[in-house]
């Protein structure tokens, strides 16, 4: 395996079909990788995230279940990100080709939980809007050790599994399928988190 994750290998796509998730490590070079770290670092000192909530047609905020902040990415308005982005489009176009997914979108954030957030138990897929069919998470936790907290855990019935957020490191898994959690965090987590959307963003509720 090279040392940045090439889409063209597809023993990740068979290995997302048997499992219905998929860890990927070194995802980008590492100089991409501090770019997304100093984006990030960006919108924390403007204050630009915002405490997250749940639900799509009656979104509410709602302490006891979620505790991050996320910032909704605008590619347009940030070029620093296109090769972050071209490397999902290349998982997307695989996904479409090998899974006939109709894959026609996505829509992704800046996620941060602050020291002794989480996010319970949940689902991806809303009943009212089901156009999420890939998850995907890209952690961006430098020096992350034991103890820190913040991992995905990840719940099927042959076994529970538990991802460490290592920095660098993508997961992909179906949205209609996977529960999983964000354990406590010790220390601040940082994310990008996203979906692959078979309708364009707010589609998802038609059919």
């Amino acid at each position: 395996m090279s040392s940045v994750f090439d889409a063209s290998d597809l023993s990740w796509i068979d290995e997302l079909a048997d499992n219905d998730f998929i860890v990927i490590d070194n995802f980008i070079p590492l100089d991409k990788l501090s770019s997304v770290h100093q984006i990030f670092q960006r919108l924390i000192e403007q204050d630009e995230l915002k405490k997250a909530g749940i639900g799509s047609i009656d979104y509410q905020v709602v302490s006891e279940v979620r505790g991050d902040f996320i910032h909704w990415i605008d590619q347009s308005e940030t070029a620093e990100l296109d090769f972050f982005f071209d490397k999902i489009e290349e998982i997307s176009a695989q996904l479409n080709r090998y899974c006939f997914l109709g894959l026609k979108s996505r829509e992704f954030h800046f996620a941060l939980y602050p020291k002794g957030s989480f996010y319970e138990k949940h689902l991806d897929q809303f009943q009212e809007r089901n156009n999420r069919m890939i998850s995907i998470v890209f952690y961006l936790n430098e020096n992350w050790k034991e103890g820190d907290g913040g991992e995905l855990k990840i719940y099927q019935d042959k076994g529970d599994t538990i991802v460490k957020p290592l920095a660098n490191r993508l997961v992909l898994f179906k949205s209609d399928i996977i529960e999983h959690e964000v354990l406590p965090t010790a220390t601040s987590r940082k994310s990008i988190t996203g979906w692959l959307l078979r309708k364009p963003p707010g589609l998802g509720f038609l059919s």
